[in-house]
């Protein structure tokens, strides 16, 4: 039986959701790469990030940031990723304004260079025109995102080479982390 994977991003139509806003050091400072915990590969543990909200509301299980799109996590969440995916994620404790309950940043940090472009409905690479040659050949934007499943191998959960906006997961992580409950989280199928 072929495997099946999901996109997983937040879901903005929770009821009276909150929304965060981009970490900050102890001290209230930006962090110098927010970029980082978006690429798809291991970086070294930061210092206690706190993350503001933007606007208060109901906490969420799953959640991204304003702008860098950092994923942060509630406990429910970071037990499933680190159980059935620990070789490819990284869970950094924060502390979520207004909050007690324990909550993570997770960075997935592995890459799958999967991204079946004729299957997907458009794909935009960047060219020589973009004026960025270090993304030459990346993905400026994919619509109806359809990942070549032969190429994925053993990962469980994974961003895409050259587009890293998403979080992959396969379908038994995606039935985890809806048996625990997840709130924030939406699933499409890849």
């Amino acid at each position: 039986m072929e495997r099946r994977f999901f996109g997983l991003d937040f879901d903005v139509y929770v009821p009276g959701r909150w929304y965060l806003a981009e970490p900050t050091t102890p001290a209230g400072q930006t962090v110098p790469n927010i970029w980082a915990f978006v690429e798809g590969r291991p970086v070294a543990p930061p210092e206690l990030l706190r993350v503001p909200l933007s606007r208060p509301g109901r906490p969420l299980d799953f959640d991204k940031t304003t702008v860098g799109g950092t994923p942060i996590v509630g406990a429910r969440v970071a037990y499933v990723f680190r159980e059935m995916t620990p070789d490819d994620v990284q869970l950094f404790p924060v502390v979520v304004e207004g909050q007690r309950e324990p909550y993570y940043l997770l960075n997935v940090a592995r890459t799958v260079r999967c991204i079946d472009d004729a299957a997907c409905e458009e794909v935009q690479l960047f060219t020589e025109e973009d004026g960025d040659p270090e993304r030459l050949g990346e993905y400026r934007s994919v619509s109806g995102l359809r990942i070549d499943k032969s190429k994925v191998r053993d990962a469980r959960v994974f961003r895409l080479w050259g587009y890293h906006i998403p979080i992959i997961v396969d379908e038994e992580v995606k039935a985890a982390l809806e048996a625990n409950g997840i709130v924030g989280g939406k699933f499409e199928e890849v």
